[in-house]
């Protein structure tokens, strides 16, 4: 089967930045996700060349060789893609983790079809003092807490709108560095934009180049009677 030109899967240009190739990858998973689309072969299709799209083009080595040489050069290097949705879901845990928090706020995780769920966050915890009746006949309490979130300015992106990313100096924009070692020339990722190949010039200034920010959230919890104290509700 002829593969896709991978920048036209994403629906990005040639040159565009990792910022970009991530957004349009977030958006694409966003909508082809299997959870979403429950027994659609078309969108998980979809979502699969997606996903080897991303794989590619977010890597400055594959993505060097992919402009160079396309699709045969990859399979000489031993990259055949992913054979399935679960192969996707290893190998992406913590991307789609940052991308989408866990998957929480959106309606659909990894909680079935034997997928694997995306690296767990920190729990939340909340202590909360009830009346003797509540705790006799059980009550429904509203909680307020504080969780991190994608920042809205920048989309989880890190930048001020407006802006993009700038070429790593110190690595011209392939994320490694070389250096020799006796007869040897080895590589090694850039330390200073961690092999991304590109820096943050202009960072958000609502979440100060983080990506995410903190919010309060209302949270409606049912204590069910006869509760002591001390007792932990999970």
């Amino acid at each position: 089967m002829i593969k896709k030109d991978y920048y036209e899967v994403l629906q990005i240009q040639r040159g565009a930045e990792v910022v970009e190739v991530k957004k349009a990858y977030r958006r694409m998973a966003m909508e082809y996700h299997p959870d979403r689309n429950p027994g659609d072969k078309e969108a998980e299709e979809l979502f699969k060349e997606a996903s080897e799209a991303y794989e590619v083009l977010s890597d400055p080595q594959k993505r060097q060789i992919y402009d160079q040489y396309g699709h045969q050069g990859l399979e000489g290097t031993g990259f055949s893609g992913f054979s399935g949705v679960n192969d996707i879901f290893s190998s992406f845990g913590d991307i789609f983790e940052d991308f989408f928090g866990g998957f929480g706020d959106v309606g659909f995780g990894f909680g079935h079809g034997g997928r694997k769920r995306p690296v767990r966050g920190g729990d939340l915890r909340h202590s909360l003092t009830i009346e003797f009746e509540e705790a006799v006949f059980g009550v429904q309490k509203e909680i307020d807490i504080r969780k991190d979130v994608n920042c809205e300015t920048c989309e989880g992106t890190g930048l001020e709108p407006g802006t993009s990313r700038s070429t790593c100096q110190m690595c011209g924009g392939t994320g490694q560095i070389s250096h020799r070692q006796g007869f040897f020339m080895i590589q090694s990722a850039c330390a200073h934009c961690q092999g991304q190949g590109s820096t943050v010039s202009h960072p958000c200034k609502a979440c100060r180049g983080h990506g995410r920010v903190q919010k309060n959230k209302k949270l409606q919890v049912k204590v069910p009677a006869g509760v002591e104290d001390g007792m932990r509700l999970v």
